[in-house]
């Protein structure tokens, strides 16, 4: 019915945008609060039921790891250099959203080619 990629598409916005309430996206970004950790999780498990476990975690842990800021700040101040653009909240959260979907598509291949 639904590819692979498609799955984890809507898994990932599932998590991201109707699961996620205030609380997490305030805090998520500090990887010892239990709000990154738990949003982390629904990532995970819902990454999981649409990939696989192997996907959920490895998955979950990349989403955590993101979520930290750290690789879309890096990107944003090196690559696109508009650290002052008046669209920065925009920018900010479709590359944050970029790399998820990108890393999804990433693993789907990665599990396509190496059968994990």
């Amino acid at each position: 019915m639904f590819t692979p990629f498609e799955r984890g598409l809507i898994a990932h916005l599932v998590a991201d945008w109707l699961l996620q309430n205030e609380w997490m996206a305030v805090h998520k970004a500090k990887l010892l609060h239990p709000a990154a950790w738990i949003h982390s999780a629904i990532h995970g498990l819902l990454l999981g039921l649409a990939l696989g476990w192997k996907g959920g975690v490895v998955l979950g842990i990349v989403h955590l790891l993101i979520d930290t800021s750290r690789p879309v700040n890096w990107w944003l101040r090196w690559f696109k250099k508009c650290e002052r653009s008046p669209q920065l909240p925009l920018i900010r959260i479709w590359t944050d959203q970029v790399f998820h979907i990108s890393v999804i598509a990433g693993w789907i291949w990665f599990a396509n080619r190496f059968g994990s």
